[in-house]
């Protein structure tokens, strides 16, 4: 088919179109076979194999009122057709596939306190029930950039609503923060029976993208109360790094639950001001688009949801060791 000297190319899907038809033409050797096995009409058969053959330059068949042959050329062309499409069908298959069955490599990314504590079991589990999935997993405080990162899956801590986004958010769980301090600490500086009291305790403060440095944030049925927070003698971004520092008797600190649970429980550490409880953390885990979502991703949100709820469930039936 010529226009102004230029052969018309024919574009990608027409022209996996246009094998499929030839393919069905050359094996039937007719056209109105091909076109009823298409369920298309005979025209737009004949027409198909002629753009087919005008894109190639290359006659694939001799044709007649009464008989359908191929030529050298469309004998080798069909040779190649066939490989061709068997493996688009084989690509689209398992392109389809993805939405159903698990399977693949799931990169994602965590917090490395949150990723520690309860990825990192749940991912276990996972993986045992879907042995076709690899994972790649990185734990870091920093946000990612989930597009230039190549991330499928990230995990976004907040206190507050979520930025407008383009990506999509599934609500993991809430979680609260408490106080803690060394029962040696304690004894040497006292109890602080009060929030105000906190301003003469030394304050360690976690840096987070989610908290902020100066203050911390307590919450009561009636709003929300804000202290200002001394100079501080140590600042660190890990929340199990800050529980070592307790250890050692170095004050006191928020830490979420997650990471307090087992000091609390041994007796390293106590509940400082029991009946407070710190700005509530939010968990999302946040991925790129729910249309034509793949099964790993989906499947793998909806597990860690589950376990992250059974999880905390469990450790709310403990009771927090406090002191008053």
């Amino acid at each position: 088919m010529q226009y102004g000297g230029f052969v018309k190319k024919i574009e990608a899907m027409d022209l996996l179109r246009s094998m499929r038809i030839f393919v069905r033409v050359a094996e039937a050797l007719s056209f109105t076979a091909a076109a009823q096995q298409l369920d298309i009409t005979t025209a737009q058969a004949s027409r198909a194999l002629t753009e087919l053959e005008t894109h190639l330059r290359t006659r694939l068949l001799n044709r007649t009122t009464r008989r359908v042959a191929l030529t050298d050329a469309g004998n080798r062309y069909l040779s190649r057709c066939k490989d061709v499409l068997a493996r688009v069908d084989l690509s689209e298959a398992e392109a389809s596939g993805a939405q159903v069955s698990p399977s693949g490599v799931l990169c994602m990314h965590a917090p490395i306190t949150f990723g520690q504590h309860y990825v990192m079991p749940a991912l276990t589990r996972y993986l045992e029930e879907h042995p076709l999935v690899r994972v790649e997993l990185t734990l870091s405080q920093q946000v990612p950039d989930m597009l230039d990162e190549s991330y499928d899956v990230f995990i976004q801590v907040t206190t507050s609503s979520l930025p407008d986004s383009a990506f999509v958010s599934t609500r993991i769980c809430s979680m609260m923060n408490v106080l803690c301090a060394s029962p040696e600490y304690l004894k040497k500086a006292g109890v602080p029976q009060t929030i105000e009291d906190l301003s003469n305790h030394a304050c360690l403060q976690l840096v987070t993208t989610f908290f902020p440095i100066d203050r911390w944030v307590f919450e009561e049925p009636g709003g929300q109360v804000e202290i200002e927070l001394p100079p501080g003698r140590l600042r660190v971004n890990s929340a199990d790094a800050l529980a070592v520092a307790f250890g050692d008797g170095l004050g006191i600190a928020p830490l979420p639950t997650l990471s307090a649970m087992p000091a609390l429980k041994s007796g390293e550490l106590v509940r400082v001001l029991p009946e407070w409880e710190l700005q509530t953390m939010t968990i999302y885990a946040m991925y790129a688009s729910r249309q034509y979502l793949d099964a790993k991703i989906k499947t793998w949100v909806a597990f860690l949801r589950e376990s992250v709820e059974r999880m905390l469930a469990e450790r709310a039936a403990s009771t927090l060791p406090a002191v008053k």
